[in-house]
């Protein structure tokens, strides 16, 4: 007996299992159940990015966590640059996060490297109008080194600038001229060396005998102004005596009166004369005491003032 197949069963079950195949091969193919959810965040760099492609790895503290999604100027800032990336979920970007560029190594392949993210600080969330939430950026090594580079190559132009117009043509000859008269006198020092030896040897012995003289006179000083006392105290019992003088004369009658006359005058000029006589005896201390060399040497003339000739007041 002949079995009888269906056609049109077996036509429609060969179908479902193609289909459903294909859809296994498709599902496997997109990853399956083992398929990674990636989230979506932005970042505004200020500098070129030259090296970075699409489809460049993002990286948080060196481990892959994502990729670049796009790059494109920004509309309203051509100067800046918008890096859209595509981030593994669960992946803790945080509020104080940060985007900076770097490379890899010597080929000069450009990627992004996260870092930071405090444990304390949130998560990272999109603040209108933004449609992403948005890491913060940070000037690249590359830039930075730029940067550095501009401002010494500016300073060493205003130095050297600075330079050229110190070692001017003028400049030169003078400091030349100042080098020549340098070496003149170090020459003239040379020379007379013994002299200027001899004379500080001469210096040295001059003031010590300035300093045994000085130590001879101090008894004689102090002679001279005990001697000064002594005659100021002699004119102040002068005066005293005066004074009672005047007052027995006071008491007496004409004749005292007319010997008063003839004597007051006598002790008068007597105690002008010994008030000069202290004053001398205690100027001649006190120059002693600056200049105790003058005892021996005699004092120096007094130069002559402006217009003044010399003996002719």
């Amino acid at each position: 007996m002949e079995n009888k197949v269906n056609l049109p069963l077996v036509g429609a079950f060969v179908l479902v299992l193609a289909a459903v195949l294909l859809a296994a091969v498709l599902w496997l193919a997109s990853g399956g159940a083992f398929k990674t959810h990636y989230d979506r965040y932005l970042a505004i760099e200020d500098e070129s990015v030259a090296g970075l492609n699409l489809n460049a790895p993002v990286k948080y503290n060196g481990v892959d966590v994502g990729k670049v999604l796009e790059i494109s100027l920004d509309a309203g800032n051509p100067q800046r640059v918008n890096l859209l990336f595509a981030i593994e979920r669960g992946t803790p970007i945080k509020e104080d996060t940060v985007a900076i560029l770097k490379t890899q190594g010597l080929t000069g392949i450009a990627y992004v490297e996260l870092s930071g993210g405090a444990a304390a600080s949130p998560l990272l969330r999109a603040v209108p109008p933004n449609r992403y939430p948005v890491i913060q950026t940070r000037p690249s090594l590359a830039a930075r080194l730029e940067n550095v580079l501009t401002t010494v190559l500016a300073k060493l132009d205003d130095t050297s600038s600075g330079i050229n117009a110190i070692l001017s043509e003028g400049n030169r000859a003078a400091f030349s001229a100042a080098l020549t008269d340098i070496a003149s006198v170090a020459r003239t020092v040379a020379a007379r060396n013994a002299v200027i030896d001899r004379s500080i040897v001469n210096a040295a012995r001059t003031l010590d005998q300035s300093a045994q003289a000085s130590a001879r006179f101090d008894p004689v000083l102090e002679r001279i102004g005990r001697s000064a006392d002594a005659v100021e105290k002699m004119g102040d019992s002068v005066a005293l005596t005066s004074a009672s003088a005047g007052k027995t004369i006071d008491t007496v009658g004409a004749d005292a009166q007319r010997i008063s006359a003839q004597t007051l005058p006598e002790l008068e000029r007597l105690m002008g004369e010994l008030s000069a006589l202290s004053g001398s005896l205690r100027r001649l201390s006190e120059q002693t005491e600056r200049d105790p060399r003058g005892l021996l040497f005699g004092r120096k003339p007094v130069p002559l003032g402006p217009g003044e000739v010399a003996g002719r007041p």
